[in-house]
């Protein structure tokens, strides 16, 4: 009884504190998800970026001993920028996801989580705890699928149906036997917006997703974006949310109800000339509290090059041949070529034309091949 009574105590705390819904539910082994790991793992479906082994993501009493109930919490954050700066010729601006707005949410959210580990401190003796957001093993969206904050969409992110999907989520293991919340029985029904408007095929069915092929996960690699879906980022420098936008259950929602989270304008959509010459200082300096820094600025650059190619923004291809040239980088340099073949001017041919002359990198001689393609693929009236 004395622990029902405490978590009603706690849930009226989560309310004080701005937690936008919080859930129970045991520490026992999430089974259905080892099994469906191992199967991501063996389709190589996983991104690379998960934490722990399988057994460690699905079994909480390998992370705390004694654990014996997990703790979820969600916040919403915004979805409209309130006077967003308009992306105009000569004044090309790139989109950094919602999820990347405000502060950076794994901070918000672990303060929030302290906050209810000290409440409970201060009333249990013996209590442990471990927390946890986003970058921990334990899977946020089973944990909170379990203690009943949402249910798990087509489009495999934690549907609220409150909330919709724009929430970030955070969980904590004690060792309080608190009485399990039950999971939502909602679903998507027959609805397939979230698969059928994913560019890339990503969303290889209901429910599972290939992370290699998602956009926003290959916006944070530091790699060559894959050329097939170059022209599909259109000018997202970090993240992509297409699979949320066309989501039922996000229609009109736009929650304010974090100060933390309410993004910057200019930061969240910055000039894209201005990324590509950024210092590391400055970079930090300005980005640094944005969750989407967390790669450092080599992809947001590479993914700035792209989003001036989707844009054909001729203004832009001096500072280009510049980048091409001089950046000690390959990605970017390669990058860099594709993107002025792809904007299609004559001084930007004739410049790539010169720097294959001095280019050793064999990466980059095919990235600049590629951008001379465009130029050939023109005087045949091949459109691409």
């Amino acid at each position: 009884m004395a622990y029902n009574q405490l978590k009603q105590q706690l849930i009226e705390y989560s309310k004080e504190i701005g937690i936008d819904k919080i859930g129970f539910t045991s520490a026992s082994p999430f089974s259905e998800l080892k099994s469906r790991l191992k199967e991501q793992q063996d389709l190589g479906y996983a991104s690379g970026f998960e934490k722990g082994t399988i057994e460690e993501r699905t079994e909480p009493q390998k992370l705390m001993q004694g654990a014996e109930s997990i703790i979820a919490i969600a916040l919403a954050y915004p979805t409209k920028i309130p006077n967003a700066p308009r992306s105009k010729k000569g004044e090309r601006r790139g989109m950094f996801c919602r999820a990347s707005w405000g502060t950076d949410y794994h901070i918000v959210l672990q303060e929030k989580l302290q906050k209810l580990a000290d409440f409970l401190e201060e009333r249990i003796a013996n209590f442990q705890y471990s927390s946890m957001v986003d970058t921990g093993e334990l899977s946020d969206r089973a944990v909170a699928e379990r203690a009943g904050i949402g249910f798990s969409g087509k489009n495999t992110l934690l549907i609220s149906p409150e909330l919709g999907s724009y929430i970030y989520l955070g969980e904590m293991i004690t060792n309080i036997p608190f009485t399990p919340d039950q999971p939502l029985s909602e679903g998507c029904g027959t609805c397939t917006k979230c698969l059928d408007a994913c560019p890339t095929g990503a969303l290889v069915e209901p429910g599972r997703l290939n992370a290699q092929q998602c956009l926003a996960f290959l916006t944070q690699t530091k790699g060559y974006m894959p050329e097939e879906h170059r022209d599909k980022l259109g000018n997202f420098i970090y993240g992509f949310e297409t699979c949320q936008v066309v989501c039922p259950y996000n229609y009109r929602v736009d929650f304010h109800h974090h100060p933390e989270f309410e993004p910057d304008p200019d930061l969240v959509k910055p000039k894209l000339v201005d990324l590509l010459f950024i210092s590391n200082r400055d970079f930090k300096k300005k980005f640094g509290k944005m969750a989407g820094s967390w790669r450092g600025k080599k992809p947001l650059q590479r993914n700035a090059i792209l989003a001036l190619a989707h844009y054909q923004e001729k203004d832009a291809i001096e500072k280009l041949i510049q980048l091409m040239n001089e950046d000690p980088r390959p990605v970017i340099r390669g990058t860099a070529a594709w993107a002025i073949g792809k904007i299609g001017t004559i001084e930007g041919y004739q410049a790539i034309e010169k720097a294959m002359e001095e280019e050793n990198d064999q990466e980059v001689l095919i990235e600049m091949k590629k951008g001379l393609n465009f130029r050939d693929e023109k005087k045949r009236g091949i459109s691409k």
